[in-house]
């Protein structure tokens, strides 16, 4: 990345560098160019006025132009363009020149000025010429190689002025890259430790982006690690009673008394197993499920009275009676999960109850709860009188196979999966809610609320 950087910076450097030389030499030469044309003018007109070029002339048929005046070409061109003199040339040798731009100009309005390549000398040459009074055109040229020449001789210290200018260039595009990147780095380095990281203000949302996702990623990492350790405890558990009973069934160590109790926890082991790897697939399944289009209308009241069903031989066992209260709700929602979702939060509540206690499953509108609810919303409220759950825990009872009591979820049978499935349903639903309260030894109420504004009539 540094190198690429770097590499951006030294290309927009070279093109910055010769883009403002190419300018700068173009708006010198045009500079330049308007002075040489001024200065021109200036000669000619003095010439005329002074009667100079007429001096001029007389040296030039006699031989004797110095140097100074040899730079600075006269011609003379009558009121037809035939060249009647000229000081570097010839006149015999010299066409007309009554189409040439400045002696055109000069006919027309007085004077006129050109810059081109001459026919006769072949080099590029300025040109500027003015009427005399007798109706001839007298024109003076200077060759374009005097002004060439000053930019020949500036070129090495332009060149040279380039090469410092871009390895300056080089250097400090090297600490600015530095720069930039050093704060990436040691965020990259200490991601754990963001906070402590000073980035730029534009970067913050990125960092605090990075950061979540890299706490959700060490986050489910953790997750998976102690899910993969509970799966592996939770099937060791039941196949080692399996293999011990069976075992010494299959060995002839066990009494026949005994083959019917060994027999029977064989059989106990076994459905606790089944049960556990079932709730492992359904919430494999849950996972995938990214939404659900076999949504329906249905009555989530007698979803829980057949649920109350259900379990009424599953609580008189445990010493706990089942109440269902309310009124017949519609809500809009998977038929599958709702039976699933009321199923898990009656069994936990009977797991996790005092023998003697009670389980209450109310369906009613939510202002039935609370008044500021809002109008239409359903709610599916279990409540039970069992051992509570004290506020450490209640952030992560929903978190698979995560138990406050571990002896008595063995003791009860229960897998640990219950809660996790009812917070994936619930997640499923967009139109769902899921709230606990809970208190040590004076029981929990657990409610799922739906948004939803039709009533069963």
């Amino acid at each position: 990345m540094k190198k690429k950087i770097n590499i951006q910076f030294l290309i927009i450097t070279l093109l910055a560098i010769l883009t403002t030389v190419s300018l700068s030499i173009f708006v010198f030469y045009e500079l330049f160019k308007q002075e040489v044309m001024a200065d021109l003018k200036t000669n000619t007109q003095l010439l005329v006025e002074t009667d100079a070029w007429e001096q001029i002339v007389e040296k030039k048929d006699a031989g004797a132009l110095d140097d100074g005046v040899k730079q600075l070409r006269l011609t003379l061109v009558d009121g037809t363009g035939e060249v009647i003199l000229d000081t570097n040339a010839e006149v015999g040798s010299m066409d007309n020149h009554s189409a040439r731009p400045e002696i055109s100009q000069a006919l027309q309005t007085g004077e006129g000025q050109a810059i081109r390549q001459s026919s006769t000398i072949g080099k590029n040459a300025f040109y500027y010429a003015i009427r005399l009074e007798n109706g001839s055109v007298l024109r003076t040229a200077k060759e374009a190689g005097s002004i060439t020449s000053v930019f020949e001789s500036i070129l090495p210290v332009i060149v040279i002025l380039c090469v410092l200018l871009f390895a300056l260039c080089m250097i400090l595009s090297h600490f600015l890259t530095e720069s930039i990147i050093e704060p990436i780095e040691n965020l990259a380095d200490n991601l754990d430790a963001s906070d402590s990281v000073k980035v730029y203000k534009e970067l913050v949302p990125f960092v605090q982006t990075i950061k979540k996702q890299h706490e959700d990623i060490m986050r489910n990492a953790t997750m998976r690690q102690e899910f993969t350790a509970n799966v592996s405890h939770e099937l060791k558990t039941p196949l080692t009673s399996i293999s011990g009973y069976s075992e010494l069934i299959e060995s002839g160590m066990a009494a026949d008394e005994d083959i019917v109790r060994f027999a029977a926890e064989i059989h106990k082991n076994s459905n606790r197993l089944l049960t556990l790897i079932n709730d492992i697939i359904r919430l494999s399944e849950l996972d995938q499920v990214e939404e659900q289009n076999c949504f329906e209308e249905l009555d989530i009241y007698d979803i829980a009275q057949n649920c109350v069903e259900m379990l009424r031989l599953s609580a008189k066992k445990h010493d706990v009676t089942m109440e269902l209260h309310g009124v017949h709700r519609i809500i809009c929602a998977n038929r599958q999960m709702m039976d699933e979702l009321v199923y898990n939060l009656c069994d936990n509540a009977i797991r996790y109850n005092n023998p003697g206690g009670r389980v209450d499953i109310t369906v009613d509108a939510a202002v039935a709860f609370d008044k500021t609810a809002e109008t239409g919303a359903t709610i599916i409220e279990v409540k039970d009188t069992g051992i509570g759950i004290s506020k450490e825990h209640q952030e992560r009872i929903f978190e698979r196979f995560y138990r406050v009591d571990k002896s008595r979820s063995k003791s009860t049978g229960g897998t640990g999966l219950g809660l996790a499935i009812v917070k994936h349903i619930v997640a499923a639903h967009k139109n769902a809610s899921l709230s606990l309260t809970s208190e040590p030894g004076k029981g929990t109420c657990i409610r799922v609320a739906f948004k939803m504004k039709t009533n069963l009539e």
